[in-house]
């Protein structure tokens, strides 16, 4: 069942989202935790905090809630605060520095 049903509304600034550790082979720098709540297959709702950490990623935009961070790979980076809006394509290999507890809402290239 999704957090989010038709016709209905949610606070995405105050979603209980569940946290986990971020896989050690991802880790650059400190202790990351990350999590989702996905709102419907392709909507959800991502949140890191504090840390460094890698991902590669799925064909996504994004805008950010709250919280400050630095998306960078190959061939360039993004600076992410509350208000920023943001694409990434399928397969960049990103490493991601959370100064504060980062909060986004995401739409997945998906089905």
């Amino acid at each position: 069942m999704s957090v989010l049903e038709p016709q209905t509304e949610q606070d995405a600034a105050s979603l209980v989202i569940p946290l986990t550790p971020v896989p050690a082979d991802q880790i650059v720098d400190g202790a990351p935790e990350a999590g989702f709540i996905e709102l419907t297959a392709v909507v959800g709702v991502w949140e890191h905090t504090p840390g460094t950490s890698t991902d590669v990623e799925d064909d996504e935009v994004f805008v950010v809630l709250s919280g400050r961070a630095t998306v960078r790979w190959a061939g360039g980076e993004l600076t992410l605060r509350p208000g920023t809006v943001g694409r990434l394509s399928a397969g960049t290999e990103t490493i991601w520095t959370v100064t504060e507890t980062l909060r986004k809402v995401y739409v997945t290239g998906g089905a």
